[in-house]
């Protein structure tokens, strides 16, 4: 295998969900909370790409610790009824991954509960192993610790790891982890984030299908 463990985002890599939930719950959530502020779609995505989420709702938005905390007790909420959908293409390359003996790894800004869900209701094989927003603040993208926590449990060098995700905190911690990296870009068309991916990136892909054949081949 090309590599032997195949490690996914979860949002907006595996399943489109920025568009169809999390960014409906923000629009939900600060109309009620923080009135003063209210960006587009792209923006929502510009601000997750970089900063990150963290640094938009506390610089962009102003929530304080406190607020995030009840922010994300309602987006957990507000989660638990909206299931998003797979990115036609991506079960077959999961499943396909499985299927010739790999690893499936995840490592997300997602709750490790939720992410299970999504792949039980979609239909797409169990993770390996899931890192997500439960772990430690300081742990979690773009630190490399999960990363190394898959390397160390597996026996892996970081070159038989091949992290895909669409966000730039996804790309640091690969980076830091000397672990390589494709850049999904099938959740959005905006020209910075497309740009940003590939100057940086050794693969960028624009579809699915075109990562899969790439992949497999």
């Amino acid at each position: 295998m090309k590599y032997p463990c195949l490690v996914v985002d979860h949002d907006d890599t595996v399943v489109n969900s920025t568009a169809t939930v999390h960014y409906p719950c923000f629009v939900e959530y600060t109309r009620q909370y923080f009135p003063h502020y209210s960006c587009t779609l792209e923006e929502y995505f510009i601000k997750n790409f970089d900063p990150g989420v963290v640094a938009f709702f506390r610089d962009e938005v102003g929530m304080t610790a406190e607020q995030m905390k009840a922010e994300q007790v309602y987006w957990n909420a507000y989660v638990q009824n909206h299931v998003p959908q797979v990115y036609p293409g991506m079960r077959e390359i999961l499943w396909e991954q499985k299927k010739r003996g790999g690893l499936l790894c995840v490592v997300s800004h997602s709750y490790r509960d939720n992410i299970l869900r999504d792949y039980r209701e979609n239909g797409l094989p169990e993770p390996d192993a899931v890192y997500g927003w439960e772990c430690p603040p300081e742990l979690r993208k773009p630190n490399p610790w999960a990363l190394t926590q898959i390397m160390e449990k597996y026996r892996l060098r970081s070159d038989q790891l091949l992290l895909l995700d669409d966000l730039k905190p996804g790309y640091d911690m690969a980076l830091a982890a000397g672990v390589p990296f494709a850049a999904a870009g099938w959740a959005n068309d905006i020209p910075e984030i497309e740009r940003f991916m590939r100057e940086r990136c050794e693969w960028y892909f624009k579809t699915v299908v075109g990562f899969g054949e790439w992949f497999f081949d």
